[in-house]
């Protein structure tokens, strides 16, 4: 018999030329595990195992754009170089080997990163008014319009980098305070040219970022947007207090080319705007309102949400039921369904829970990361 997790997250979904064959999705999680910026062959494994386990589509860890204030670790994967694209080009082939589909998140980690860091230490931390995310100026170098426009110009390259090399769609890093979330949000942009201003018309470098992509890749070559209210040391902000703000978020980057949009919540089964009387969460507010596929994200299947804590030493998850998301699945709040830490602790997550396994589930283990794979 057919379990009940089966019968919702079995279904096949078509994202633009994307043909997955599940509602399960691998989270972007950070490995740091890629000397040089080369993602190598335990980066392949890594993610084909996951594949091989039934997850439908992997969205990889975040991978630097070619701009060299782009990122702030050496061992981070990077979407840029003749050998960086060949190692990708592996981990791509390991996927598809398995059956499953995948897709690079494009990141550039903007005002976050330090200024001297690798893998290019002579490169200033920059972002749209050089304000950090805790609001204190003068953190880094405010871009100049030549600048965003060399930046805009390498998330498009990437994308055109990966649909050549077999990818099978990209997903921009729009949320958690790095540079696309920094431009969004009112705390960290003060600009007073087109780039700043009101909730519209801090969208517009998101924006032009998609519609670049869009002149480089096929018309049915999937553009995600992966994008939050809350920030890496903040889970109180917010980009929209309403629907109506949320709304004027979201439909100049539907308009632009997003074919999906990726909604980061740290806990799934919260209503993201309770004072409605609804209870959708981000993911369903934005399907609601955007009418595109969306992708729900929080703690799925554990029994804590999501805070940097969750990787201390000795730390502990729980395995909870997913019947909740069931539901909301049922009802059809949203499209697909990130799991993040729970893959990181079973790559055999997807394979258990549709085949009625859950009891067989391995909790998540922050001492078990040093072994990851």
């Amino acid at each position: 018999m057919t379990s009940r997790a089966a019968q919702y997250l079995a279904k096949p979904f078509t994202l633009g030329s994307a043909q997955l064959r599940n509602r399960i999705v691998m989270a972007p999680m950070t490995r740091a595990q890629s000397p040089g910026g080369v993602p190598g062959g335990d980066v392949a494994a890594y993610y084909a195992r996951r594949a091989g386990a039934g997850t439908g589509l992997i969205i990889t860890e975040g991978t630097y754009i070619g701009h060299p204030t782009a990122g702030d670790l050496e061992n981070v994967p990077r979407f840029h170089g003749e050998e960086q694209l060949a190692g990708w080009r592996r981990v791509v082939d390991a996927v598809h080997a398995e059956g499953g589909r995948i897709m690079p998140q494009l990141w550039h980690v903007g005002i976050t990163r330090r200024a001297g860091s690798p893998p290019f230490t002579e490169a200033p931390s920059v972002g749209p008014s050089g304000i950090a995310l805790d609001g204190t100026p003068g953190a880094g170098e405010a871009l100049s319009l030549t600048d965003i426009d060399k930046i805009i110009l390498a998330f498009a390259e990437a994308a055109q980098e990966a649909e050549r090399i077999g990818f099978d769609g990209i997903e921009l890093h729009g949320a958690h305070g790095y540079l696309i979330d920094e431009f969004l949000w009112e705390r960290t942009n003060h600009r007073t040219d087109a780039y700043g201003g009101d909730l519209l018309s801090r969208t517009k470098f998101a924006a032009d970022i998609v519609a670049a992509i869009r002149e480089r890749v096929a018309p049915d070559f999937p553009v995600v947007l992966r994008f939050s209210q809350w920030k890496a040391d903040n889970y109180d902000a917010r980009l929209a207090t309403d629907p109506d703000q949320l709304q004027t978020l979201l439909e100049p980057l539907a308009r632009a080319g997003v074919d999906a949009f990726h909604a980061s919540t740290r806990r799934y089964w919260e209503p993201e705007f309770p004072e409605t009387g609804l209870d959708l969460n981000m993911a369903g507010w934005t399907k609601k309102l955007t009418g595109k596929p969306v992708i729900t994200v929080g703690s799925v299947g554990l029994d804590a949400a999501f805070d940097p804590s969750s990787f201390a030493p000795g730390t502990r998850v729980g395995v909870t039921s997913v019947e909740g998301l069931l539901e909301r699945l049922e009802r059809d709040e949203f499209d697909l369904v990130a799991v993040g830490r729970a893959l990181l602790a079973d790559p055999e997550w997807a394979h258990k829970v549709l085949s009625g396994k859950e009891d067989d589930l391995t909790p998540f283990s922050s001492d078990a990361l040093q072994t990851l794979h």
